[in-house]
């Protein structure tokens, strides 16, 4: 039983292939895809039980109901039909040719529309719609679409990239922390880590000014209205998609009302039901398990100072440079798995659904709270290291004897090449380990086809699986884009191999889904919607707190030697790297003699380790960023909502001549009656 409430499907008994059900209650009181069936044919639908359907009238035109839906062979009657493409080249897999009743009942069947489907959405949702319903092909209809405007993003990353390689010698800060060969850093750890030399980390300073410059919050601004942008547009064209289906105005609830008093004329509607009791159960759960997946975050920093501390005192001389790189690295790697782990979790460790009425009810609760779940697994490791890395002081430790090691350090010159690393590996291995098995599995079961002729049993996770892995990585490619530009460009090369290989399983290694009406993507654009919410929060915190944008303009506009000196022909952030480095006096151990002093990245007094004022007046800056970072951004984005109408005029006069028509038609009707 899945978490839905509904049996996966199981074998069928026409022809020795085996059929995709669906369990009593899903959208109807009979097995079957019943909700593809207009009102007006469902008498003889009924009469018919039993019996494999025949093409019925429905809402969107002229409709196949099978209660076979297995994928047949070369001869049989689904083969051979249309080249879905996506761009210009052709997919590896094919459709049943519509109709030719099918193609006059379709507006974008008319002559040329097919064309410019295809090319603007990237497959021919008019084909997938008869073959899989409106469901798998409004997936294929946005997927297309994201990866349609993806790319523009995609060329404005690598735009901003290659800004920031062109300055990778010219920066400033870069020039004085490769000079500082005199400058002694703190250890890493409190016991048995060595001193170090500013200057040992020259790269490692012109990679963070290669990406964090200007560019970075101009790009962040760019994708926060990117967002805005593709949402409304998508908001159109799923506007016009749906109309040409006739589905705009369906309603899932009237038609399994209609269902229900088809079968049974006295059926009284299931009642609208809520538990207080209920609800808190599953609020309590859910805390539960983000407060686990905090404790796992938690326990990869905890991983990242041990690993610091043996790295440091490794017997390899690359391990013991680079010993920060490499803890973050393999930080990431581990944070891969955990992510990879905690995706296979049961979805009956899930918090139950409260009590939907509809399917569709029970589908968005479920998906929120499952959406839920791996957001904060994927997420979690990434907001540590945005905003809580390097926050401590040399000589505080986390308290333990065990670990004598305090978090860790950023570079002097930002954290931000941290967060760079950590999402480039996720996404890497996402993209790249996640596809390498489908493609595997692909040639090892067309050579054992025999063996396989059943295909592979699909359920009601089948389409939630495929949904649920692009928005997660909608969520990168927006939410700390500032700090990964290439974000938007690894997504959509995955996005051209994605659509692909999804058709693939649908059609070579999965049985036929059961087909199912729908006039939107459900709950997954609120999903959408509340991520571009927050990738405008998460950017700006990722400017104002995790790089060293604002840092850098209050030192070039209040301490440099242009304003204290009134120096001119200079670099106005000459001496920044000085002034953002505190004192630290040693204790005295056995690495250090006492008295000793080392430098560390903070803005706190030598004696006491308080704050200074420089430190006050960076946290102001950073607030006033960040209140007008997102201020402005949320008026652009409302703006551009505005601007970009959700529903086209063209489908709006299309409701307004259908309107107009049936008017005519009753008061034609009226007038005749009267005479």
């Amino acid at each position: 039983m899945s978490p839905f409430g509904f049996q996966p499907h199981s074998k069928g008994r026409q022809g020795g292939s085996r059929a995709s059900e669906a369990e009593p209650g899903a959208l109807g009181t009979t097995k079957g895809s019943w909700s593809h069936i207009n009102t007006v044919g469902r008498a003889q639908l009924l009469s018919q039980r039993g019996r494999k359907q025949q093409p019925m009238a429905g809402e969107g035109g002229q409709r196949h109901v099978t209660m076979s839906p297995c994928h047949h062979g070369a001869s049989g009657p689904w083969y051979g039909g249309k080249v879905l493409r996506w761009g210009c080249a052709p997919l590896p897999w094919t459709v049943p040719s519509l109709t030719a009743q099918q193609r006059l009942q379709d507006p974008q069947c008319a002559p040329g529309a097919q064309a410019q489907t295809t090319r603007r959405r990237g497959v021919h949702a008019v084909s997938l719609r008869w073959y899989f319903g409106e469901k798998v092909a409004l997936y294929f209809a946005w997927l297309g679409w994201y990866t349609f405007l993806l790319g523009i993003a995609a060329v404005a990353g690598f735009l901003v990239l290659v800004a920031g390689i062109t300055v990778f010698n010219s920066s400033q800060v870069s020039k004085e922390i490769c000079e500082a060969k005199d400058t002694i850093m703190c250890p890493l750890c409190d016991q048995q880590c060595p001193f170090w030399r500013l200057s040992d980390t020259c790269t490692y300073a012109r990679v963070t000014h290669m990406i964090d410059n200007e560019g970075t919050v101009l790009f962040a601004m760019f994708m926060a209205i990117w967002a805005t942008v593709f949402l409304e547009l998508w908001k159109r064209q799923r506007a016009k998609v749906v109309t040409h289906w006739d589905l705009y105005r369906w309603d899932e609830e009237e038609e399994e009302l209609a269902l229900e008093l088809i079968n049974n004329l006295q059926h009284e509607p299931r009642q609208y039901q809520h538990s207080y009791f209920r609800s808190t159960i599953v609020l309590l759960l859910v805390l539960v398990m983000i407060a686990v997946l905090i404790g796992i975050a938690h326990a990869l920093v905890i991983y990242r100072v041990v690993a610091t501390a043996l790295f440091t005192q490794s017997s390899s001389k690359f391990l013991r440079e680079q010993a920060n790189t490499v803890a973050v690295t393999t930080g990431a790697v581990l944070h891969y798995i955990t992510i990879v782990i905690m995706s296979k979790v049961p979805c009956a460790l899930l918090p139950p659904p409260e009590k939907p009425r509809t399917f569709s009810q029970r589908e968005n609760t479920f998906t929120v709270k499952f959406f839920t779940f791996q957001f904060f697994t994927n997420f979690s490791s990434l907001i540590y290291i945005a905003f809580f890395l390097g926050r401590s002081r040399p000589g505080r430790s986390l308290g333990t004897q065990l670990l004598s090691s305090r978090p860790s350090q950023c570079h002097p010159s930002g954290c931000i090449t941290d967060l760079f690393i950590q999402m480039f590996i996720i996404m890497l291995l996402k993209q790249t380990i996640s596809n390498v098995p489908a493609q595997s599995s692909l040639w090892i079961r067309h050579q054992l086809r025999r063996n396989n002729y059943e295909l592979n049993e699909v359920n009601i996770f089948s389409l939630f699986d495929e949904f649920l892995e692009m928005v997660i990585q909608y969520s990168f490619t927006t939410i700390f884009v500032a700090a990964f530009p290439l974000a938007p460009l690894l997504a959509f090369c995955n996005n051209v191999i994605e659509i692909h290989l999804d058709a693939i399983k649908m059609l070579r290694l999965r049985r036929r889904m059961v087909p199912r009406k729908a006039n939107d993507i459900g709950v997954w654009l609120m999903v959408l919607e509340a991520i571009g919410i927050l990738a405008v929060i998460g950017n700006g915190l990722v400017i104002a707190i995790t790089s060293d944008f604002i840092p850098m303009l209050v030192y070039k506009y209040t301490y440099s030697p242009c304003v204290t000196q009134n120096s001119t022909g200079v670099d106005c952030s000459t001496g920044y790297i000085n002034h953002s480095l505190s004192t630290f006096r040693h204790g005295g151990s056995a690495l250090a003699p006492t008295g000793l002093c080392c430098r560390y990245r903070d803005y706190r007094n030598a004696d006491d380790y308080s704050y200074t004022v420089q430190f006050w007046h960076i946290f102001a800056a950073r607030l006033a960023f960040l209140i007008l970072f997102e201020h402005v951004a949320l008026c652009v984005k409302l703006i551009a909502a505005w601007y970009i109408p959700d529903v086209p005029l063209s489908v709006k006069n299309t409701f307004l001549s259908k309107k107009h028509s049936d008017l005519r038609k009753e008061l034609r009707w009226v007038m005749r009656n009267t005479d």
